[in-house]
This record gives C-alpha cells, sequence and structure tokens, in this order.
C-alpha cells in the first residue's frame, strides 16, 4: 500500500467537561499545553506522522483555528472539516470518509489520548491496516490493567468481537477483568473508507444520506448548519460496529488513557515526576505555595478566574458541577 493513501483522521469534538475548569469552551482540554509543553491534540499528530503523510480534522467552529494553527506550526499536510453543529461520531467519520478516495485507509482516532510505549502502538497500527486492506473495519482493544469504570469494553474472542459494553459499574468491571477477554474501547479505528461507508448506508441509510449531502454542500470544509441538523444524532458505535459483520478487534498492549478525568490527569502528571506531598495531595495550575492539612489525594485545580478541590476517586463527578454551570449559563465555561 503507497504511503500517501494512509490519512489520519482527528476527531476534535467534545469540552472535556470533567476537566473543568482547566478546560474551556474557549480551549478545551485537548489544546492545554500541560503534557511535558505540548497538548493532547500535538501529541496526536506527532504520533501518526510517520504514518500518514495527511490528517483530515473534524472540528468546529470554536476549535477549528486551534487546530489549525498547530498543524500549520508543524507544517503538516491537511484538510479542516468543520462542523456547524455536533452530530456525534458516525457523521463526523461519514464525513471524512466522503473526502478521502473510497480505497484510502482512514486510521481514526480521538484526540484526547496519552499513549506510551509507541513502538507497539506502531505494532497495532500496522497490523490494523494490512486487515484494513483486507476489507476489515478494525478497532483497537486496550489490554486493561484494572477494573476501571471510565471506559467502554470490548468482549472478544481472538480477533472477533463478541459485544460492546458501555462503562460498567465496579463489580462489573471487575467481572470484565476476571474472565480475561475484555478489552478497553479506546474509540480507534481503522478502515478503508468505501468499506465504511457502505457498512453506513447499509445500517443507517439516513445517516449516509443526510451526511453525504450536508458534505456535498460544504465550502471549503465548513458544513451547512440547516443541512446539519437533518442529520440523525448516533455514534459510530451505536451506527456500524455493533451491527457490522466485518469488525475485528486488535488486542493493543501499547499504554493508553484517554485523559478524560482529573483522575487520570493526576496518574499522568505523577508518573512524570509532578510533586505531591507525603499524603499525595497534587496542585495543577498554580506555583504558589499550598498546604494540606487532614487531607489525602485531593487535587487543587487554579485558574485565574475559577479554583477546583476535589479528592481523586470523585473526578468523574466533575461532570455534575459542569452540568449545573451550564444550567445556569455561567460565564466561568468559556
Amino acid at each position: 500500500m503507497k504511503k500517501h493513501n494512509i490519512i489520519h483522521v482527528i476527531l476534535t469534538g467534545g469540552v472535556g467537561s470533567r476537566l473543568w475548569p482547566l478546560s474551556r469552551k474557549s480551549r478545551p482540554k485537548q489544546y492545554l499545553e500541560i503534557f511535558e509543553g505540548k497538548s493532547l491534540f500535538e501529541l496526536t499528530v506527532e504520533r501518526n506522522s510517520a504514518i500518514a503523510d495527511k490528517v483530515i480534522v473534524v472540528g468546529n467552529t470554536d476549535n477549528c483555528h486551534l487546530s489549525r494553527a498547530i498543524l500549520e506550526k508543524k507544517n503538516v499536510p491537511y484538510l479542516d472539516i468543520v462542523e456547524s453543529t455536533p452530530r456525534n461520531t458516525a457523521a463526523a467519520i461519514a464525513f471524512a470518509a466522503l473526502a478521502a478516495d473510497p480505497d484510502d485507509i482512514l486510521i481514526v482516532t480521538p484526540m484526547d489520548h496519552i499513549i506510551e510505549k509507541k513502538e507497539l502502538y506502531d505494532e497495532a497500527v500496522n497490523e490494523a491496516i494490512q486487515k484494513a486492506l483486507k476489507g476489515h473495519i478494525v478497532t483497537f482493544g486496550i489490554v486493561p490493567t484494572k477494573p476501571e469504570t471510565g471506559y467502554g469494553y470490548i468482549e472478544s474472542k481472538g480477533e472477533n468481537v463478541l459485544s460492546f459494553r458501555e462503562k460498567p459499574n465496579l463489580e462489573t468491571a471487575k467481572n470484565f477483568i476476571a474472565k480475561k477477554n475484555f478489552l478497553w474501547n479506546s474509540g480507534m479505528f481503522c478502515f478503508k473508507a468505501g468499506v465504511l461507508l457502505d457498512e453506513l448506508k447499509h445500517f443507517q441509510p439516513k445517516v449516509y444520506k443526510k451526511a453525504k449531502k450536508v458534505w456535498e454542500h460544504n465550502q471549503d470544509g465548513k458544513l451547512d448548519l440547516d443541512l446539519s441538523l437533518e442529520i440523525p444524532s448516533i455514534s459510530v458505535d451505536y451506527a456500524v460496529m455493533e451491527r457490522s459483520k466485518k469488525i475485528k478487534v486488535i488486542h493493543s498492549q501499547f499504554l493508553w488513557s484517554d485523559l478524560g478525568s482529573f483522575e487520570s490527569v493526576y496518574d499522568y502528571l505523577l508518573s512524570k515526576g509532578h510533586p505531591v506531598d507525603e499524603n499525595g495531595n497534587m496542585v495543577i495550575g498554580v506555583q504558589n505555595f499550598t498546604a494540606f492539612i487532614g487531607m489525602k489525594n485531593t487535587i487543587l485545580v487554579a485558574t485565574e478566574n475559577a479554583n477546583l478541590v476535589l479528592q481523586k476517586e470523585y473526578s468523574q463527578d466533575v461532570k455534575d458541577l459542569y452540568n449545573e454551570l451550564e444550567t445556569q449559563n455561567s460565564e466561568l465555561l468559556n
């Protein structure tokens, strides 16, 4: 396969509500330069630059300028698809596939992952490309290291997918781990553009038809709002992955975290030498002397106009606070 037929598709939707107040609508988590001076978006581009020589970014009007600035700084050839309204991942991926040639191999990744052991990542991607060339739609399962409740799971038998599972409670997650054939669902995919579109057309003809119409009316990658609102909002998991007979899963051994919560950010920063006190308390975002008395595993997140204090194990609850601020139409989200 010629290298130029491999396209890296980056989905940049989402505001990172569980990382408020660091993550704001004007600068979502994927653009925060808190990972050794780089952002998650920049790390995602770098990680795949040797595999693909073209990038398609599917983003929105709020973040497209942030993506462009990084891609232009790194001198990466790219196509920018700007959604006027979010229509979930089935439509986002369909736009990228429609922008490519049917035989192009697309490697689809979110932009909020930290991945280490890159040699194992490269192995997994190359294996996925080989399967995609044979007409399979490949998903990347991560061999789990603990019973994680923040991720979806893939039940597998070898390379075959038995089922996709939603984020479980702790007891269910422990059962998954004990069975040894469950993988974390990374949300990464690899396929021929035409194969994915054929499956979408078969299982979700309305999504396919409406997305195609929107793409045909794009203006330099910008998508029409009124036409976009006609697209059913559905994830690619529900639309295709859970229904297609062409799905294969790769058991990936690289180290992976989706950095979707302050607990995962805490663990990552700790692994990079970020200071904590003797009780595991951490400060993010400010250099001021901070003392924690009578607290353990507490995170202080400081920004210019909002601070957050939380115990690490309650990280998933930040989303509830974000939603509450959203109902108040708070300027603290901007």
